[in-house]
């Protein structure tokens, strides 16, 4: 396919504020090659969101990196317009750092009338930016709130997708199809009104929903997201020839589509930690599940009841032990490697946090019924009798 794109910038958006990479992983061969790569046109910017980073030498690292891949740099600077306060429409502005902008970015977002926006002389001053993470957005409704604040005088309009961090807060796995369905309806919108009335396109990639939530999707495993909605806002759509550029992109032989990403193969960045986290992401939770209440041992044998008062038949041990042992080394095994990907990339506070939300949980469950069951197995003390003795036979 190789129909023109109507978005003539595409701005990558790194949320920050939650797993910041190391610099080595956006260093040269890494990840910022990547982007160039794939957005075949150095407008391509990135939208850096709150660096949480160690020294300033570190960001003028990121700042070196991106200028010799012909990225630029755009800081995400907070405004009364754009923190977490939104107007019917969904829309969010775009302001400078000064006082007076911040004030009149709060003003749009309560949605004035068209008559006082117009004369308030705010068109003069930002860009709105519409934003809009669904899969099935409104195309219509989006021209119309286009048209709207052309009317009031707005000469610079955005659109802004994502693709990833926009389906749930403690998602793990980007779902591609969904991202490709919101980028392929913000292709419509731009097309269904006059030439150029979109500047570009953000395609935002969330870290965090806010500041107080989980982590989501780590950046590594959204990158088969990026590489496919870029790649389809380049080429106007995303039939199988756009499809099998993602996949050289990527150096993968299939991208899934409708699933995760499956194959640790690949020539992109973090392939090794996507793999590792779709692993635990279906499969952790499920196997622990399928063995604690699944396991007809266990569940008839080794219940709740019997866990806490320490009964257990001395045969029914055999049933269940090897099995509790076997796939807790299993996935220590996995996990250890899944940990040392992720130290390459994030930094410990990082790491640490993914592996507690992600990861622990189940495998404390595991331990906790090896422990109760060998003590449950344990040789129990002979009774004693009233004053203390062990009671004897008469």
């Amino acid at each position: 396919m190789s129909g023109s794109t109507p978005f003539k910038m595409r701005l990558v958006h790194l949320d920050l504020k939650g797993a910041p990479p190391k610099v080595s992983y956006l260093s040269e061969n890494t990840i910022f090659p990547k982007f160039r790569a794939g957005s075949c046109a150095a407008h391509t910017t990135l939208s850096l969101h709150e660096f949480c980073l160690s020294s300033p030498s570190e960001i003028k690292e990121i700042l070196h990196l991106a200028g010799l891949n012909e990225l630029e740099v755009i800081p995400l600077v907070q405004t009364f317009g754009h923190m977490e306060v939104s107007g019917r429409n969904g829309s969010y502005l775009v302001a400078g750092v000064g006082s007076r902008d911040c004030r009149l970015g709060q003003a749009c977002a309560q949605q004035l009338p068209e008559d006082q926006l117009a004369a308030s002389g705010v068109p003069q001053l930002v860009e709105p930016v519409l934003w809009d993470y669904t899969a099935d957005l409104d195309v219509h409704g989006k021209v119309l709130l286009m048209q709207k604040y052309q009317r009031c005088g707005f000469l610079r309009l955005w659109a802004a997708g994502a693709f990833k961090g926009a389906t749930g807060p403690s998602q793990a796995l980007p779902p591609v199809e969904h991202h490709l369905r919101n980028h392929a309806q913000w292709l419509q919108v731009a097309g269904s009104g006059p030439a150029d009335s979109l500047q570009g396109i953000i395609l935002t990639g969330w870290q965090r929903y806010d500041h107080f939530s989980v982590l989501c999707e780590l950046l590594p495993a959204g990158v088969p997201s990026l590489a496919a909605c870029l790649q389809l806002l380049l080429r106007g759509g995303f039939d199988e020839d756009v499809k099998a550029k993602t996949e050289n992109l990527l150096g993968i032989s299939s991208l899934e589509i409708t699933d995760a990403v499956r194959e640790g193969a690949g020539s992109f960045p973090g392939r090794s930690i996507l793999a590792l986290v779709t692993q635990v992401s279906l499969h952790l939770r499920s196997s622990v599940d399928m063995l604690l209440e699944g396991n007809r041992y266990v569940t008839g044998w080794f219940s709740p009841y019997h866990r806490q008062r320490k009964l257990i038949h001395p045969v029914m041990v055999q049933h269940i032990q090897p099995a509790a042992l076997g796939l807790l080394a299993q996935w220590s095994a996995l996990v250890r490697e899944l940990e040392a990907a992720l130290q390459l990339a994030f930094y410990p506070d990082a790491v640490e946090e993914w592996l507690e939300e992600n990861v622990h949980p189940s495998l404390q469950r595991l331990q906790a019924l090896l422990q109760d069951l060998s003590e449950a197995a344990a040789p129990q003390p002979p009774p004693t009798g009233p004053g203390g003795d062990a009671a004897q036979d008469p």
